[in-house]
């Protein structure tokens, strides 16, 4: 037997292929581990945006996962795109139920295009039930700025928008920060003990579909691997960074990333 560490998806599918599970399920893969799915809703989309959402019943839901964990077991969860307050009430009486360790939150609010993929309702319940039980979530400025009240202009403001989203219960925050108009990129990682600050140069691009959910199944994937978080966090920041560089291009709008990069160029060492 070659035995593989096993990631849990739970987020939405994309028509499109460049993010939600899809894209989840090739990081997962591409870096070396088993990917398991529970779709939670079924969008038509492009990278023009997306046209239409479909729920998936919460006890369907439930279901896909319970199989899983019955069977096959899991050592870390993704959870994306959740939208409605009887999914993220659904996941996380399964989480506690079950006592899941290595969850990443990748809060998706708001798809490329524009379309909010969460209603306001929800994102009180994400905060209350689900970030307490997250060993990471991955905020991007915008998201960080809904959870936490606070604006963000610069990277001083990230480290303490940052600060005050580990108040409210995961053990570590990745505060994304491409969304800020500079020539540089900072994320912003805090922890229980410390602050550390990626920095890199910004690629002008408009294939970005997908950078969330590609980061965030990256850093399920390192952790079920038992990387730390650091290591997690460098690995995948690198690994979409090159996703968008030897990006296809497809697409009118905004374009997916290259999840095969690590076969189609010299592999990422750090």
């Amino acid at each position: 037997m070659y035995p593989q560490s096993r990631v849990l998806i739970i987020a939405g599918s994309d028509s499109g292929g460049g993010a939600g599970i899809q894209a989840d399920i090739k990081t997962v893969t591409l870096l070396g581990s088993y990917a398991m799915t529970a779709v939670t809703a079924v969008t038509a989309q492009n990278t023009m945006g997306v046209k239409k959402i479909t729920l998936i019943p919460k006890k369907n839901v439930q279901k896909q996962i319970t199989m899983i964990l019955d069977d096959i077991g899991v050592d870390a969860v993704k959870i994306g795109m959740l939208y409605s307050v009887s999914t993220i009430k659904c996941v996380y009486h399964i989480l506690k139920k079950y006592n899941l360790k290595n969850i990443v939150i990748d809060p998706v609010m708001v798809a490329k295009g524009g379309s909010r993929l969460i209603n306001n309702n929800s994102i009180i319940y994400l905060k209350r039930l689900l970030l307490p039980l997250a060993k990471l979530i991955t905020p991007n400025i915008p998201e960080a700025e809904v959870l936490s009240g606070c604006s963000i202009s610069n990277k001083k403001d990230m480290i303490q928008v940052a600060k005050k989203i580990l108040n409210m219960g995961p053990k570590n925050v990745l505060l994304k920060g491409g969304h800020l108009r500079s020539k540089m990129i900072f994320d912003i990682l805090a922890t229980k003990k410390e602050i550390k600050v990626f920095s890199k140069r910004k690629i002008r691009t408009k294939n970005t579909h997908g950078t969330g959910c590609t980061l965030s199944s990256a850093l399920a994937t390192c952790l079920s691997q038992k990387k730390s978080i650091f290591k997690s966090c460098k690995i995948s920041l690198k690994y979409v960074d090159r996703a968008i560089t030897y990006a296809p291009g497809y697409g009118k709008g905004f374009g997916p990333l290259n999840h095969l990069v690590l076969i189609n160029s010299k592999n990422i060492n750090v």
